[in-house]
């Protein structure tokens, strides 16, 4: 496809103007390199990267809805233990308001030992499990208990790799995934990027392990949907609220919603196909 080739040239771009290494896809996931004595990084001893390209405080320092409209088209970078990186453009968002927000985990402001990373500063990864068994990943921003849920990414870099980890992800063997399941879900993009509770906390402005660098063909308004939520489940009007944003015509989404996307191009928004 002409878009995903442009991506790709403009994702070598990056690389070659930055100190990441390239992915080898063929290295095992668990292999350490050669003369390589630097520890493991946690979310309490992390070394700040020299990275002009990354994504800075500023970037995350915006309110709620701005900041989840802002990520789509973004690029997620996730270095594995094995120095391999994977690439990831965000494609869909929901944004989770804070106290006032009846679906948020910090709904009435209140703040405990698992929310607690919704209430550090813009940038900071809130990590918590559901079902006990799979991971979802948000970024606070403004806001007292507000973040940014990301839902789904299109990936761009070491799709082996993400295959691999989803496949150690699940109890039974399936058939190998396309593409587009990869990363089509939160759960899903958390296992192909080896996301877990250790993540939680983290900050994205200087973490080592995960950190987030600008997209080069950013979506305008037109290109955007605004939609209501997935699974929040009775929390009255707020299951209403258009808090789910993605990008129309990208098929890495995990739910496309033709309804709004019907009047969206019935005022005139975009051409409806």
């Amino acid at each position: 496809m002409p878009r995903k080739r442009k991506l790709l040239a403009q994702l070598s771009a990056l690389q070659s103007s930055s100190s990441f290494p390239q992915i080898n896809a063929l290295e095992d996931l668990n292999a350490t390199p050669a003369g390589d004595s630097t520890p493991k990084s946690s979310k309490y001893f992390v070394t700040e990267k020299k990275n002009s390209s990354q994504l800075e405080g500023d970037f995350f320092n915006q309110p709620c809805v701005s900041l989840a409209k802002s990520f789509l088209g973004q690029i997620l970078v996730r270095r594995l233990p094995d120095g391999r990186e994977l690439w990831g453009r965000i494609v869909e968002t929901e944004a989770y308001l804070g106290g006032e927000d009846e679906a948020s985990h910090s709904k009435g402001g209140k703040q405990t030992q698992r929310n607690a990373a919704m209430f550090m500063s813009p940038g900071t990864l809130y990590v918590y499990q559901i079902y006990g068994i799979y991971f979802c990943m948000n970024v606070s921003s403004q806001g007292e208990g507000a973040a940014v849920l990301l839902r789904s990414l299109e990936p761009l870099q070491g799709l082996d790799a993400m295959r691999e980890l989803r496949r150690n992800s699940r109890k039974a063997p399936t058939k190998l995934l396309k593409d587009w399941q990869l990363c089509n879900g939160p759960s899903k993009l958390c296992q192909a990027f080896g996301i877990d509770k250790a993540f939680d906390q983290r900050d994205l402005t200087r973490d080592c392990d995960i950190w987030m660098v600008p997209g080069q063909d950013l979506p305008g308004e037109q290109d955007v949907v605004a939609t209501t939520r997935i699974g929040i489940g009775n929390r009255g009007e707020w299951a209403q609220k258009p808090l789910r944003f993605y990008l129309r015509g990208n098929k890495f989404v995990s739910v496309v919603d033709k309804k709004v996307e019907r009047e969206m191009a019935a005022r005139g928004h975009f051409s409806c196909s």
